[in-house]
């Protein structure tokens, strides 16, 4: 399918004085304007404060970032008319191994999680879908993992509200490529033959009020798996994040704001240099939460590898294809036979 190739014109909506790096506690905020505008020298300004998040904690927030608050809102309300359905109908569409479709409540846990031990089941129920390919795509011709075609819901106008949704944040996502290159001091263009058929996996989750027992949560501490992650931002509390002392502290909430951070892949090609930070949910009590998380991942046959700005202390990883780690990663936390059950 051909990919969008714009954004909309950013609006200032920053709360703090203009400026790429505003306060936001130990999460810094990022204003995207005069980078997606072009203003001189924005690219490598913007590149700076990218950078010391990076390296420091691994998240930030971005604004003006081109994506239009009614089409984040209207997806906010696809993924509650979605969950909105009768079980019946949502297991019609239960995950299968390409990891698309739906994901009962209590049917995943991260067993891979590096930072805690995990022994209950998430509080939540998601939808999944990935990036839609035409017929003739050799992937989906070979019947490559990963690449199959998406389950949609009968929901009129629900496939194509949600496409138009991840067709923009393709945009968005594949314009910071260029900013995590400068960061890294190699050439902006350096990754885009890497992401020329890039993966993403799109999820829209549901949390329902609950009572947590112990050591359960909404999402329980791990860090992700692809790239880099966007996830727009909701007034219902829950999101948390570990500093590098130990502590959890919540994502700062702006509106129309988009909570960023970097994955096992940019943390395995950046030798360690830009962290993939354990981050968790709170299960929510009194109010329901939805999220809407973009995961933006390389081409399956990238080959990761210590970047050659990045080799200082030597290559502390082999290299790996990016499908060999999902191949890894969605079989140790994802059952698609546990789905059916």
């Amino acid at each position: 399918m051909t990919r969008k190739t714009s954004l909309t014109e950013p609006v200032t909506v920053s709360p703090a004085d203009p400026g790429v790096a505003t306060g936001g506690g130990p999460i810094p905020v990022v204003d995207l304007a005069p980078y997606l505008r072009g203003e001189p020298g924005a690219l490598d300004v913007t590149a700076d404060a990218i950078r010391t998040a990076l390296e420091s904690i691994g998240f930030y927030v971005i604004v003006n970032h081109g994506v239009a608050s009614s089409l984040i809102e209207s997806t906010f309300a696809e993924a509650a008319r979605f969950h909105a359905q009768p079980l019946e109908a949502k297991m019609q569409l239960a995950m299968n191994d390409h990891n698309n479709g739906y994901m009962a409540i209590n049917r995943y846990m991260v067993t891979t999680s590096g930072v805690s031990e995990n022994t209950k089941p998430d509080l939540n129920e998601a939808f999944f879908s990935k990036r839609e390919r035409s017929a003739d795509h050799p992937g989906l011709l070979a019947g490559r993992r990963f690449v199959g075609h998406n389950q949609w819901p009968d929901l009129p106008g629900f496939r194509e509200s949600v496409c138009e949704y991840t067709d923009t944040l393709d945009v968005l996502a594949l314009r910071m490529l260029p900013v995590i290159a400068t960061a890294l001091e190699l050439p902006p263009d350096y990754f885009a033959p890497y992401f020329d058929d890039s993966q993403f996996s799109f999820r829209m989750s549901h949390y329902p009020p609950a009572r947590a027992e112990e050591n359960q949560f909404g999402i329980a501490p791990h860090t992700d798996a692809n790239f880099m992650t966007f996830v727009a931002q909701t007034s219902v509390a829950g999101l948390e994040v570990r500093l590098p002392e130990g502590e959890w502290v919540p994502v700062p909430y702006i509106e129309n704001s988009f909570a960023v951070n970097s994955g096992d892949m940019m943390y395995r090609w950046t030798n360690g240099r830009f962290k993939s930070t354990p981050h968790r949910v709170r299960v929510p009590e009194g109010a329901t939460r939805y999220a809407i998380p973009y995961f933006l991942g390389p081409n399956l046959d990238a080959v990761i590898e210590c970047l050659p700005t990045c080799v200082s202390a030597g290559a502390g990883f082999p290299p790996i294809s990016y499908e060999a780690y999902l191949n890894w990663w969605y079989d140790a936390n994802y059952d698609a036979s546990k789905q059916t059950t």
